[in-house]
């Protein structure tokens, strides 16, 4: 069952269609991969160097830990309401969103469904930098239907 962006966003939805076919049939390890990915992407679009924010260096490093299965669900979720947290202080809209992103590709650990939001609100992060324009966001949704790929690609050849 396909499903519904849980924010109001413009989008490509042809491509986000794509990206929830390959979202139904890949694991949660997977996903989580990608959304970390989508996040840091999003960041270095809007010009956050994570690597000095604590919260967000430690979010991502607990959901890496929960993939290799050395760190608790409860763990990644407490990670991720701490930079929701920060998202919530933050008075720019676009940082807001961007941290929004981040929050939701750390609690991907938590339910594999916090992958498609974090992905939904990278399309409403560009949307506000790009006013909406479709090319933008169907460009970035293509950048994720790729690297969606290349993560289950890169998983398939290290089970070989």
């Amino acid at each position: 069952m396909p499903t519904k962006p849980k924010i109001k966003i413009v989008d490509n939805p042809l491509i986000r269609d794509e990206i929830d076919n390959l979202y139904e049939t890949t694991n949660q390890v997977l996903l989580a991969k990608w959304s970390l990915s989508i996040a840091k992407h999003i960041l270095l679009i809007v010009g956050i160097d994570y690597e000095s924010i604590d919260v967000i260096v430690e979010g991502f490093e607990v959901n890496e830990l929960w993939q290799s299965g050395n760190a608790r669900m409860h763990d990644v979720r407490q990670s991720g309401f701490k930079i929701h947290k920060l998202a919530r202080e933050m008075k720019n809209e676009i940082h807001k969103t961007a941290l929004r992103v981040v929050g939701q590709a750390v609690g991907s650990g938590h339910m594999s469904e916090h992958s498609m939001v974090a992905s939904d609100y990278a399309i409403k992060l560009i949307g506000l930098l790009y006013e909406n324009d479709l090319d933008a966001i169907s460009t970035e949704r293509t950048w994720q239907l790729n690297e969606l790929q290349r993560i289950i690609k890169s998983n398939e050849k290290t089970q070989e």
